[in-house]
C-alpha cells in the first residue's frame, strides 16, 4: 500500500510536468479537508469553496516549487489554502456574518477531532510530527488551531475556555519549543 505522503509528492511532480492526473489525485484525496480548513478561516462555505478552487489553480501552476526537503506535500498544499484564505480576509472578501447554524456546525466539527486527524495525518517519520508530539495534547491543539485553522488567540481562548493570556502564552511557548526542537 502506497504512503499517502508519497502519493501526494508524486501527484505534485506530475502537476509540475503538466500531467492533469496528478491534480485529480490531489483533488480526490484533499479537496474536502481543504474546504474545511478554508471555511474555518473564512467562516463562509461559499467563499471557502472559491478559495480552494483558486488554490488548486495555484497548485497546478506552482507545483514545481514544491520541495520535499522543506516539508510534506500535504503541508505545502495546506499552506497554499491557508495563505489564499488569509489573503481573502485581508482583501475584505469576508464581509458577511456567519449564521448561528454554521457556527454551531463548525464548533461541532472542531470537537469531532479535526486537530487530532491533522496531527495523525502527518508523516510518521517527519520531524514536525516528532516535535509536535513532545507538546501535551492541549498545547498541540492550540498551535494547530492557530496555524492550520487560522483561529485568533481570542477564538482559541473562547473555544477552549481558557483565559486569553493563557492561550497566548501557551501558543508562544509551544512555538518556541517547536523552533528549538526543529533546529
Amino acid at each position: 500500500m502506497e504512503d499517502p505522503q508519497q502519493r501526494l509528492e508524486m501527484a505534485l511532480k506530475s502537476c509540475a510536468v503538466g500531467d492533469r492526473k496528478g491534480l485529480a489525485v490531489i483533488y480526490h484525496s484533499e479537496a474536502a479537508r481543504m474546504v474545511t480548513i478554508a471555511e474555518r478561516i473564512l467562516r463562509r462555505h461559499d467563499l471557502a469553496e472559491e478559495i480552494v478552487q483558486e488554490a488548486f489553480l495555484q497548485i497546478w501552476q506552482k507545483a514545481g516549487q514544491y520541495s520535499p526537503e522543506r516539508g510534506s506535500a500535504r503541508g505545502w498544499l495546506y499552506a497554499v489554502v491557508r495563505s489564499r484564505s488569509l489573503n481573502a480576509i485581508r482583501d475584505g472578501r469576508r464581509e458577511e456574518l456567519t449564521d448561528t447554524e454554521s457556527l454551531e456546525r463548525l464548533q461541532d466539527e472542531a470537537q469531532d477531532g479535526l486537530f487530532a486527524d491533522l496531527f495523525d495525518d502527518l508523516d510518521q517519520s517527519s520531524r514536525l510530527r516528532a516535535c509536535l508530539q513532545r507538546l501535551d495534547a492541549l498545547r498541540r491543539k492550540t498551535v494547530l488551531m492557530a496555524y492550520v485553522s487560522g483561529y485568533s488567540h481570542g477564538e482559541i481562548a473562547g473555544r477552549l475556555k481558557l483565559p486569553l493570556g493563557t492561550a497566548k502564552a501557551w501558543i508562544r511557548r509551544s512555538l518556541l519549543a517547536l523552533r528549538e526542537c526543529m533546529a
